[in-house]
């Protein structure tokens, strides 16, 4: 029935109507931002109101251009109605620290206004805003919450880029939703059959016949996109998710998951009058990705209504493009270098992590490998756990692991990345810029290093988690916490625990004078380097250090209560 409920919305949708003309957010720009989170309708068809929330209008949001460098303050009020309608919203890909990053503990409640105000640190390059509350982050961007951010620097404003907002710099975001029996949107039914481009139906834009520069965004809750064209014209990535690259990618298509931004260059100066369509090719898709014909296998890994979904492994228009005339100024050429890349490299401090992605059965039920419920090392979200802690400055690679049978997009907030290898082999060469996202195939293994720099906060976390956004609100999400470096001198005896013997040869054992479960613990060297960890759940604890060579170490403590410390000697 939703199958058909669906075929006769697009229907509508597509109508006699033909082309709409794109709706192209406001930009807003300067250091003081006033955002008003409300609920309204949107008639994606004629005659039928269905309920959108929006930023300053009745579905998406104000694109916001800033500078780096600035230190800018977003006025954020919630105004949505209704109960338990409280949101957050996460500046998706900038530097900022955990109290202003808009996480699931940055809480706006209906009526209040949240003003996080700071610097600007990331270099130029395409951003995006978006709510991010606990168990409601894909209701709400589903709902139509989600804008650009667009970060402007030196670097940038010395390349000839087309940056004409609306003219030739065009926004695009491309999402898909689903849509329940009274033509409201719905969540998770896997019939998001109804294709939008800047919350626009069946659009087209007008563009000029020069160098036109398209700032792509996948704000799908579960979807991902193939972009290409319909005339299999190459255009040239200059920039993925954290800015942009060193010099361009001469492509013809390009794979965007959930999260992801890409800057791309279309060399329109020989199109005149021609209608090219952007495209997603879902035929090209790898199996396994939200979007291809298939996912899962022929057993009971599957997702429902998977195959119900016509969108799923067929090409599709997203964006008629008419090519105009000229501009009074046009770029009509394309930079062969764009800006140096510094991708860090590992040395003898760099700690190194590890997520595996599985599923989560419930007691007596068979886990599901394509439609979950997921997790990151057989732990769901909890709003009062910690998952993982980190040192200021310290480089990290982590390894993401899927063990499951559909992609998984992996966000990290707070930093940007560089993706070390899939597989053990290099990374392609698109994807070698700065992310913060990358895309898990089933069974693939993904290293990437980065550097947590900045921000310190012993008790508000930042957040990673899959960006298919019921996977997220389903706990497919862990946090972390950012800590100064623990020096030997900082250190002091906790009154909690009694470790013996200590000094040791062979091993200390530590035994909790109190109520209080030892849930993990790290030992560390005298610079704070973590040397091994384990996780426990236990109320005494032996720890062997007959590997370790003789001098002072640290055991850090994760317990029920908080994190204590303990100095020990190795003799």
């Amino acid at each position: 029935m939703r199958y058909f409920q669906s075929i006769i919305l697009v229907l509508l949708a597509l109508g006699s109507n033909a082309q709409n003309p794109l709706y192209v957010p406001p930009l807003l720009t300067g250091t003081n931002f006033n955002l008003n989170i409300l609920d309204s309708t949107t008639q994606f068809w004629t005659g039928i109101n269905t309920i959108t929330y929006g930023i300053n209008h009745n579905i998406l949001a104000p694109t916001l251009q800033i500078n780096k460098g600035d230190t800018v303050t977003m006025n954020v009020t919630n105004q949505l109605t209704g109960t338990g309608n409280s949101t957050t919203i996460h500046w998706h890909g900038l530097h900022v620290p955990p109290k202003d990053d808009g996480g699931p503990h940055q809480v706006i409640n209906q009526g209040a206004t949240w003003s996080p105000k700071f610097k600007v640190m990331n270099d130029a390059g395409t951003f995006w805003y978006h709510p991010h509350g606990d168990k409601k982050t894909d209701r709400h961007v589903s709902k139509g919450v989600a804008g650009f951010i667009i970060v402007k620097d030196a670097q940038e404003a010395a390349l000839n880029l087309p940056r004409t907002y609306g003219v030739d710099d065009l926004p695009l975001v491309v999402q898909t939703k689903e849509f329940d029996v009274l033509n409201q949107i719905a969540i998770a039914t896997f019939l998001d059959t109804l294709v939008l481009v800047n919350a626009t139906v069946n659009p087209y834009a007008n563009v000029p016949a020069q160098v036109v520069r398209l700032r792509l965004l996948n704000g799908a809750s579960q979807r991902s996109f193939l972009f290409g064209f319909s005339n299999n014209m190459n255009f040239s990535l200059i920039g993925n998710d954290g800015g942009l690259l060193d010099a361009p990618q001469t492509m013809n298509r390009i794979l965007v998951a959930n999260g992801e931004r890409v800057e791309i260059l279309l060399d329109l100066t020989t199109h005149l009058n021609d209608t090219i369509f952007l495209k997603c090719f879902g035929s090209e898709m790898p199996k396994g990705i939200y979007g291809a014909d298939s996912v899962g296998d022929a057993g009971i890994n599957q997702i429902t209504d998977y195959y119900n979904n016509y969108l799923n492994g067929i090409d599709y228009n997203l964006l008629q493009m008419r090519v105009v005339a000229q501009t009074a100024t046009p770029v009509t050429s394309i930079p062969s270098t764009l800006v140096p890349l510094n991708p860090f490299t590992p040395d003898a401090n760099t700690v190194y992590r590890k997520l595996v992605i599985d599923t989560i059965g419930d007691m007596g039920v068979t886990p599901n490998f394509a439609s979950g419920p997921f997790a990151f090392n057989q732990t769901l979200f909890d709003m009062d756990s910690i998952n993982e802690y980190v040192t200021l400055n310290r480089k990290e690679v982590w390894t993401i692991h899927n063990k499951t049978m559909i992609a998984h997009p992996f966000h990290i907030h707070d930093i940007q990345f560089y993706v070390l290898d899939i597989n053990g082999m290099p990374p392609p060469a698109y994807e070698k810029g700065q992310k913060d996202v990358v895309l898990i195939m089933p069974n693939d293994s993904v290293r990437f290093i980065t550097q947590f720099t900045d921000f310190v906060d012993d008790s508000i976390p930042y957040m990673y988690h899959c960006h298919i956004l019921h996977h997220e609100d389903d706990g497919m999400m862990g946090s972390f916490l950012v800590q100064y470096p623990l020096g030997i001198n900082d250190v002091k005896i906790s009154n909690e625990f009694m470790v013996y013997p200590n000094p040791s040869q062979n091993y200390w054992k530590i035994k909790n004078k109190e109520s209080n479960m030892i849930k993990s613990y790290e030992v560390l060297d005298i610079t704070g380097r973590k040397i091994f960890s384990e996780n426990i759940n236990q109320n005494i604890v032996t720890i062997s250090n007959s590997n370790l060579v003789v001098g002072s170490y640290i055991l850090k403590l994760f317990t029920q209560k908080g994190i204590a410390t303990i100095k020990v000697e190795k003799n």
